[in-house]
């Protein structure tokens, strides 16, 4: 269907109509019916830090450990009941232990000297799924 051409202000032929401007209504609240606060995400990232994972979300992080990413997304579907909620849970998982590997390379790096874009580098097997970039770089001569 073609978008509404601007009416003429006649009251026949193609555009008619009476030429009228259009209310700018304010924002509703049901727009925003999903959306995360800054306050919300805090209190959940404090009870995650407190409470910790639930067994079989430490277990869906083993499985992604060793590759098994579609047995992952099979135990989170059978604990949550649907494949949408399962695929959220696997990244949620993936994306902590995204961040936990970067944090042990960032602590491992400060505990030792480091160069980044050295001409004589040594890097980790640790972090081979990490991109190149952010693989720690030691020199070998320290």
């Amino acid at each position: 269907m073609a978008p509404p051409q601007p009416k003429s202000g006649l009251f026949v032929g193609i555009n008619k109509g009476h030429v009228v401007t259009k209310r700018e209504l304010p924002p509703r609240p049901c727009h925003r019916k999903g959306k995360s606060t800054k306050r919300v995400s805090m209190v959940r990232g404090l009870i995650r830090e407190v409470a910790g994972f639930a067994p079989y979300e430490k277990r869906i992080t083993e499985l992604l450990k060793v590759g098994k990413d579609k047995r992952a997304l099979k135990l989170a579907k059978r604990k949550l009941g649907t494949h949408k909620r399962a695929k959220k849970k696997r990244e949620e998982m993936a994306g902590v232990l995204r961040k936990m590997r970067f944090v042990n390379v960032e602590l491992y790096c400060d505990k030792t000297k480091i160069l980044l874009g050295s001409l004589s580098f040594k890097c980790f097997g640790m972090v081979n799924s990490l991109p190149l970039l952010i693989c720690c770089i030691i020199m070998i001569n320290c």
